[in-house]
């Protein structure tokens, strides 16, 4: 598993991280998510050993991360900001991914290589940015990792390349008990893939939950009364509110038996209860009342 136990960073003054915890279970797909700046980038470069904390540890597999080879070996990364050596084609990169990974899976590459369809002998500084994309998923998933790290990995890739890139993830996940940490803007994708999801916000985490419970607790409902009782919604944890004639539309966060119970009580002659989606929570989650995306979620 990955742990990240009280990590702080700062640069130059500015607190990067604070006081930040992370927990990933082996075998999970972990997404990462926040709004730009919140410190994602920040904290991969940690949990890959780019980054040293100031204060706190970060261990994968009970060790710490921070020049330790033995763990890096049986770690793939693949940035949002690749950089391959300017002369190297792909045949040669491979070659030296194979000189430093001992898990390295030739075999794997070749029908990567093929199914991708990707040139060997062309310098990857020549591929375009999905291209180069395809070619560091190939890299990685050929030196067969443990742990997987990626920082908006499907940016620029068309639908169906993808579907394959998720592929190959699930598979190594389901067969090898592969660790995945994402980090990615498309919250609709995490969410089909994700097992846990933490959401990232000024350098703190501010919530890490399995996805499922996650969502379960989390509801957007509608209500209308005959006639609106004095305090209806005393005792719920609302996040928003806004009425539009006789209804009222709530955001709330709550068990749904919680909310069904309180509701009912009133005997409301509306009544409608949905969960909401991953990107919904983000934002409410993030913004609140004072996010203006909020109005176009009813």
């Amino acid at each position: 598993m990955i742990k990240v136990n009280s990590v702080n960073k700062s640069f130059d003054g500015f607190k990067a991280l604070s006081n930040l915890n992370l927990n990933i279970k082996k075998g999970s797909i972990y997404g990462l998510v926040g709004t730009n700046g919140a410190g994602k980038t920040t904290l991969i470069k940690h949990i890959t050993g780019v980054y040293k904390p100031d204060d706190g540890e970060i261990f994968i597999d009970g060790e710490n991360v921070h020049e330790n080879i033995t763990i890096k070996e049986r770690l793939g990364y693949i940035p949002d900001d690749l950089y391959f050596f300017s002369t190297y084609s792909l045949k040669e990169s491979a070659k030296f991914y194979r000189s430093i990974y001992p898990n390295w899976n030739q075999e794997r590459y070749v029908h990567m290589v093929n199914q991708f369809s990707l040139s060997e002998k062309r310098k990857l500084s020549k591929f375009s940015k999905g291209m180069q994309k395809q070619a560091a998923f190939i890299l990685t998933m050929s030196s067969m990792p443990d742990y997987l790290i990626l920082d908006e990995p499907i940016d620029g890739l068309d639908p169906i390349i993808r579907k394959l890139v998720w592929k190959y993830i699930v598979e190594d996940v389901a067969e090898r008990e592969m660790t995945v940490l994402v980090s990615s803007h498309n919250l609709r994708e995490l969410e089909g893939i994700c097992d846990s999801i933490g959401i990232l916000s000024k350098g703190k985490m501010m919530i890490e939950r399995d996805l499922d419970e996650l969502k379960s607790d989390i509801h957007k409902i509608q209500v209308a009364f005959k006639t609106t009782p004095e305090d209806p919604y005393a005792g719920l944890n609302v996040l928003h509110k806004e009425s539009r004639g006789t209804v009222d539309l709530l955001i709330v966060r709550n068990r749904k038996d919680v909310v069904e119970k309180k509701i009912h009580y009133y005997h409301p002659v509306i009544f409608d209860m949905l969960p909401l989606s991953l990107e919904e929570i983000f934002i409410y989650e993030l913004g609140g009342e004072d996010n203006e995306i909020e109005s176009i979620l009813f």
